[in-house]
């Protein structure tokens, strides 16, 4: 018996060992606005791409964001990174740049153009340059194995963020021209392969099309007939945006020969139009439920195209969101749950007023991100005051407001002086010292301050809760109901790519879901 197990060992340590290759593509896929549940609520009606990740990924059922606020940029800017706001700077969509005097967004750069545009070489600018961190195609690129690194959206923030500093360019749609475009931050001109795809003008095959739900029956809308700034700005809230993502995406991988060469490629996809319909009608809407339904679909679209050009067996598939929603005041009222709508102006108009009766008359207050307050610095030292004082002041004011769950202070921030429960936690990963706002506000659950429609930014899970998904060789498939956050996708990337983890990351390596190949099958194998 003990010859027959020692025989057996023997022969085990000859066995050929199990052999782990880097991808020749990363696909790492976004889709705004995708809460986890619309996993579970659709599931019956996915039988394409979706179902595909689910039955062939490891699945992540517990995946939450951990900071605030849950909006694009911050969560485009945290998944390849694996940092928080409090690291990557990336605080908000937008915010008040005290050094520049004015609003900026998360990609906003006076030193770079659009290329592509309505106007050439004139239009928005935009470029990475806020981000202070690295991002896993960052690292790539500096490991100096001739990678390229694309990123696509509709919005730019969503393109730039996650594709980083050197990317060998970052593409959005453009509702002015209809063209997708991009930046003189990465080249004076765009791509051949690009002015191909605008110069067929995709967009336009829309035009008078309605958008009938897959199920059947009346049409939930009907798009403009003539080929205008109109028409290009309607088509963001309609599946017809992604669409136009999906064939960017794969005229990007021809173009720029993604996952054909002898290394390892990525590319950071961002479907957009979720986000655009979500905000008009809630996740309780048909609209939702359709586009969903559509979302799927696309996915088998974009895999069949990848197994054609690169294989299927070549390609790591990353599939996340970057926040959830809140359902509709309205409806969760008539389901008797709590929720409502409250005048952000309210707030401000409060902390104004406080300010004014306690330190005499004056613009106390210069920019806003959501219900948080930025105040006048200048004002400030001309009253020889300290900020510290006058941010108490202005949080004690926010708290006296019908709904306002939290108020903080940038002192107490500063001084990481909150008692510590999980929304204290997000909070403190989303402040950022020389960024974020002097008086950050969050709202009760299920609250919100737009007037219509319903929008996400909370730190409460139905703004955090997202799909995770990893699927490719190398990894184990199944479900896990671990706790994770998508701060953990950047490091474990890395991991698998043989590559530095992104500078700021705070996340773990979700080992759990990795095949580990013999040590020396792994080295034989780069």
């Amino acid at each position: 018996m003990k010859l027959a197990s020692a025989l057996l060992l023997v022969l085990s340590l000859f066995a050929p060992a199990q052999v782990v290759r880097r991808p020749k593509l990363v696909v790492a896929i976004a889709v705004d606005q995708f809460r986890y549940d619309y996993l579970t609520k659709f599931r019956d009606q996915y039988n394409s791409g979706l179902s595909r990740l689910l039955t062939r990924g490891a699945v992540f059922t517990n995946a939450f964001y951990i900071h605030f606020p849950t909006v694009t940029a911050v969560g485009h800017s945290t998944y390849l990174t694996g940092a928080t706001p409090s690291i990557s700077g990336i605080v908000g969509n937008e915010w008040y740049d005290r050094e520049e005097g004015k609003v900026v967004t998360s990609v906003s750069d006076d030193n770079a153009g659009m290329l592509g545009g309505a106007s050439r070489g004139g239009g928005k600018a935009a470029s990475p340059r806020r981000l202070l961190v690295s991002t896993v195609g960052d690292e790539l690129k500096m490991a100096g194995r001739g990678s390229k690194v694309v990123g696509v959206s509709v919005k730019d923030r969503s393109a730039i963020l996650p594709s980083g500093h050197m990317a060998d360019g970052a593409y959005w749609f453009d509702g002015s021209s209809g063209n997708f475009v991009s930046s003189t931050y990465y080249f004076a001109d765009l791509p051949e392969w690009v002015k191909k795809f605008n110069s067929s003008h995709p967009a336009d095959r829309f035009l008078s099309k309605s958008w009938i739900p897959v199920s059947g029956g009346a049409a939930f809308k009907t798009m403009p007939a003539t080929a205008d700034a109109k028409f290009y700005s309607a088509i963001e809230a309609t599946p017809y945006a992604n669409e136009l993502i999906e064939k960017f995406a794969e005229a990007a991988v021809t173009g720029e020969q993604l996952g054909k060469r002898n290394t390892t490629d990525l590319l950071a996809i961002s479907f957009s139009a979720n986000d655009y319909v979500g905000h008009a009608v809630g996740p309780d809407d048909p609209q939702v439920r359709d586009i969903s339904i559509r979302t799927d679909r696309l996915f088998g679209d974009l895999f069949q195209f990848l197994e054609a050009q690169v294989g299927m067996r070549n390609v790591l598939v990353v599939f996340t969101a970057d926040h959830g929603v809140v359902p509709v005041p309205e409806v969760n009222a008539a389901r008797k749950m709590p929720g409502g709508r409250v005048s952000g102006k309210m707030i401000a108009d409060k902390i104004q007023s406080r300010l004014s009766e306690k330190y005499g008359p004056g613009k106390w207050l210069i920019g806003k991100i959501g219900e948080s307050q930025f105040l006048n610095d200048a004002l400030i030292r001309e009253r020889k005051l300290t900020m510290d004082e006058v941010s108490e002041t202005a949080a004690h004011a926010a708290r006296e407001v019908p709904h306002v769950f939290r108020a903080y202070s940038r002192a107490q921030l500063s001084r990481g002086e909150v008692p510590g429960d999980m929304v204290d936690r997000r909070i403190l990963n989303g402040f950022n010292q020389r960024r974020s706002a002097d008086v950050t506000v969050v709202l009760e659950p299920y609250y919100l301050n737009e007037g219509k429609g319903t929008s996400h930014g909370a730190p409460f899970l139905y703004d955090a809760h997202v799909p995770v998904i990893f699927m490719g060789e190398g990894i184990r498939s199944g479900r896990y109901n671990e706790k994770i956050a998508p701060n953990d996708i950047a490091p474990t990337l890395a991991t698998m790519l043989d590559v530095e983890t992104p500078s700021g990351a705070v996340g773990r390596v979700l080992t759990e879901i990795l095949i580990e190949p013999h040590p020396a099958a792994a080295k034989s194998a780069k």
